[in-house]
């Protein structure tokens, strides 16, 4: 999977921006920092799970979330789920090689797009590359591209802010997103399942930033529901085979052990 070896440009790029409509305020501020980044984009209406509830209830399999996650379902985060499915289809609609997928809550960095050309003239290194995150845990450098880091991750790889992706990529992750079993970033952290290449460029060059007021967790995770510690077993138990999943995947393909002294724009690889 990855790159075809030749080197591509922002003219290979479609940036798609998730928003929900009655966020108003959201959209401007993206709008704003993205037309002050030169960045064109298209903007995908999101999926408003807790007001669509009905019509997403047969993309869900309950039990399986629930023992999975250790939580009730979260409607707004199923609605999140979709409208990333949404966006991979209009993606492989569209004539690009490489999607910039956002969320409305992005903060960018002043090396954004200087992080983002790097990329994707060094896309032959990954099929997944996150730019921001929730979690990005025992990160494992494969080497340094510029000024950044391409990491790996042994421990969870969580947040779907603002990530790079190929075309291949897409096609082999988009029929296996359903039945949602997961939350969208815990099924894309499932690469080891997947078989694709999930890195991150550190230091990231943006961040999320919602003040707080989650559309999908409430305010200050208020309307998150987790189950007691004796009805999150399954999810401990998951989350720990999960560690050593990812760590055998990461052997098998050469990716456990750091390399951060590889120069990649040298190597090439």
């Amino acid at each position: 999977m990855g790159g075809s070896g030749v080197s591509l440009t922002r003219a290979d790029l479609g940036t798609w921006l998730i928003n929900l409509p009655r966020a108003t305020e959201r959209r401007k501020k993206m709008d704003a920092q993205l037309a002050g980044m030169g960045l064109g984009h298209q903007v995908f209406d999101g999926i408003d799970g807790k007001a669509e509830q009905k019509r997403l209830a047969g993309l869900i399999d309950v039990p399986a979330f629930e023992r999975n996650l250790g939580r009730r379902v979260l409607w707004g985060g199923i609605g999140c789920y979709c409208s990333h499915l949404g966006v991979w289809r209009k993606f492989l609609a569209s004539d690009k090689r490489v999607a910039l997928v956002l969320e409305d809550d992005v903060v960018f960095h002043n090396d954004f797009l200087v992080a983002v050309d790097l990329a994707l003239a060094n896309d032959h290194l990954w099929d997944m590359l996150k730019l921001n995150k929730i979690r990005a845990k025992l990160p494992i450098c494969q080497g340094r591209l510029g000024g950044y880091r391409i990491n790996a991750y042994l421990g969870s790889a969580t947040g779907t802010g603002a990530y790079l992706i190929h075309r291949a990529t897409v096609e082999r992750l988009l029929p296996a997103m359903l039945p949602i079993t997961r939350a969208t970033d815990h099924e894309i952290n499932r690469f080891f399942h997947h078989d694709f290449r999930l890195f991150g460029l550190e230091p990231f060059p943006s961040h999320v930033d919602d003040g707080g007021q989650s559309l999908i967790t409430g305010t200050g995770f208020g309307d998150v529901a987790k189950f007691p510690w004796y009805g999150r077993l399954p999810y401990y138990r998951l989350k720990a085979a999960n560690y050593a999943r990812r760590g055998l995947w990461l052997m098998q393909k050469g990716y456990l052990w750091p390399r951060c002294g590889r120069d990649l724009l040298k190597f090439g690889s």
